[in-house]
């Protein structure tokens, strides 16, 4: 085997080939979604979340997303990972297939730490049942001026603060602000500061790219999707927008994430 071979066999096992996402949904589940596009009132609930026939709508092309679509699909992402790392699921999973061990902060999260910060916006009391710092990762959507969807994460199992930006805008900010809720959080839960040593600021170099002014919600979504599999590359596009968009209105109709690519 050439050089040039055995380089390009290392890589394909450290970075294997995603396998390409469909064009479409099966057509059984295109006339489903057909049918809960033309639905009224609520369409959906999924704990204490629910979308109307009027968020719903915000799922077809060209439409921004709002706080009722993304924190719904956020909350199925946290069953999700609450029913895979249960007990009786972790006895009759190998590590490969385990989901990580998430935590999803809702949508207003970013605006209380940013607008409030950790005292006045009462953060504390957002992690009152739960300890964060046992979790593999915590998944925050991130709303930019209400103009631009983000996704960052706190990934305690690779020891960085990521971002997540389909328009590849700075984002220092989005670190200080993050390291600023660990440090408190820490404070406030173990009465020591966070040790941040070998933590990184992360950022993905190839992270998919928008092609529009639209669609920052969609991607915002599948990459918090992606990341609560542990995985480490994106298997998606602007060319697949149209299918995910679709995939989305399924999955919040069934109020469950879809078993298929």
């Amino acid at each position: 085997m050439s050089k040039l071979l055995k380089v390009q066999a290392i890589e394909d096992r450290l970075r294997p080939k995603k396998k390409p996402l469909p064009e479409s949904l099966s057509a059984d589940d295109e006339a489903e979604v057909n049918t809960l596009l033309c639905r009224r009132g609520v369409i959906s609930k999924c704990v204490r979340e629910q979308v109307s026939d009027k968020d719903i709508q915000r799922l077809r092309p060209g439409q921004w997303l709002n706080d009722e679509i993304i924190n719904f699909y956020g909350q199925m992402l946290l069953l999700r990972s609450e029913e895979a790392t249960s007990k009786g699921n972790k006895e009759n999973k190998s590590e490969k297939e385990k989901l990580l061990d998430v935590h999803y902060f809702s949508t207003f999260f970013w605006s209380k730490l940013t607008g409030d910060g950790y005292e006045k916006g009462r953060l504390a009391k957002w992690t009152k049942k739960i300890d964060i710092f046992k979790k593999d990762i915590v998944l925050i959507p991130i709303n930019h001026g209400n103009a631009h969807w983000t996704g960052a994460a706190i990934n305690f199992r690779r020891k960085r603060i990521e971002s997540y930006d389909s328009m590849g805008m700075p984002r220092q900010y989005v670190y200080r602000a993050l390291r600023g809720y660990l440090d408190a959080e820490h404070k406030n839960k173990k009465k020591t500061p966070f040790d941040f040593t070998g933590w990184e600021d992360y950022t993905l170099e190839d992270t998919p790219q928008q092609e529009n002014g639209y669609d920052c919600g969609v991607f915002t979504c599948q990459f918090l999707e992606t990341l609560s599999r542990g995985e480490e590359r994106f298997a998606f596009t602007q060319s697949n927008m149209l299918y995910l968009r679709r995939r989305m209105i399924w999955e919040i109709g069934h109020a469950k994430l879809h078993d298929g690519p």
